[in-house]
């Protein structure tokens, strides 16, 4: 499936800023499941610097400075997407003898995914997260089975409510009150799993959605999505994360699907925030986000430059001349 992903991310600051140091998560991955084949980044007003670097996680992020006063930042990322479906790996491995390669022990092997089982500032290990997820967990059962099963659990007991939380809102507070958005959700999941001591990390992306019968897709209206993956250990290197996003009860490998997009993973949001950055000056700003997810008809093929993009779900996010950075597939 061919998609195109357009985020537009715009700050009218008062007063006005007198200079800016910015990172970006806005370009998607390129992986075995999912292409990258154009990607282009339109910013507003001129970065004095701009650079682009792999992070830990193997994500693009992109610095750039302002150097200029300016009231308004203008910010869109343009993304052309090929995914793919893929099929399960079989794995048996049962979810304690999963959990027992993670405890630690002097002189023996490292697993790279072993820092997904501590915890991280959104997404802690409690026992209330535990006491959550015990149920799906029961003695001998395979570890895709119960993580599948807590995911379908999960889509059944939480609500979600647009704007019934905030980027900040604890993971504890929203397991509590079982409400809350994509982001919360996948922050309970990662932190169920690591309360149990299974390798978990945060995925932030789009998710292809269609509008209402008898309704036009609203250019724009969409947002960005999240979900949780779960590492299976028995499985070659590369196939071992499975993605499960309890918001629509979706579960994949690398990906719950091919109409979903993936764009950055880590511990959780704090590590993949879409934006962040420090400010000289601008008081008080309006944060307007939007993100369009449609199918790409006549879009260049791989290797050519991508003139537009768009987006998809739901995740909230807070915090002249141009300039353009393109990049074709690899």
């Amino acid at each position: 499936m061919k998609l195109q992903v357009t985020h537009s991310t715009r700050y009218d600051y008062q007063p006005a800023v007198e200079t800016a140091q910015h990172m970006a998560y806005l370009q998607p991955l390129h992986t075995a499941q999912q292409q990258v084949l154009s990607h282009q980044l339109d910013i507003q007003p001129a970065p004095a610097s701009l650079s682009r670097t792999a992070d830990v996680y193997g994500n693009t992020r992109c610095f750039f400075s302002l150097q200029t006063p300016h009231r308004v930042l203008d910010m869109v990322a343009r993304s052309v997407v090929s995914t793919q479906p893929s099929s399960a790996p079989a794995s048996s491995i049962g979810w304690e003898a999963a959990r027992e390669l993670f405890r630690y022990r002097s002189g023996g092997p490292f697993d790279a995914a072993a820092e997904f089982v501590f915890a991280s500032p959104f997404a802690p290990r409690d026992a209330a997260f535990a006491a959550y997820a015990r149920p799906s967990f029961s003695s001998g059962r395979s570890l895709l089975a119960a993580a599948t099963e807590l995911m379908q659990r999960m889509h059944a007991d939480f609500r979600y409510q647009s704007q019934s939380t905030q980027i900040n809102t604890p993971a504890l507070q929203a397991l509590a009150q079982r409400t809350g958005v994509c982001q919360d959700f996948a922050h309970i999941m990662v932190a169920c799993l690591r309360s149990l001591g299974l390798p978990a990390r945060y995925v932030s992306g789009y998710l292809l959605t269609q509008p209402a019968p008898g309704t036009q897709r609203l250019r724009g209206s969409d947002a960005s999505h999240a979900w949780a993956a779960v590492y299976v250990p028995d499985l070659p290197p590369g196939q071992r994360w499975c993605d499960l996003d309890p918001t629509n009860r979706r579960a994949g490998w690398h990906s719950p699907g091919e109409d979903y997009v993936t764009l950055a993973t880590g511990r959780d949001f704090g590590d993949v925030s879409p934006m962040r950055g420090v400010i000289h000056g601008g008081a008080s700003h309006t944060l307007t986000v939007g993100v369009t997810v449609e199918p790409a008809l006549n879009q260049p093929s791989s290797g050519s430059q991508s003139q537009s993009q768009t987006q998809h779900q739901s995740q909230t996010q807070s915090q002249s001349q141009s300039a353009t950075v393109t990049i074709a597939s690899p």
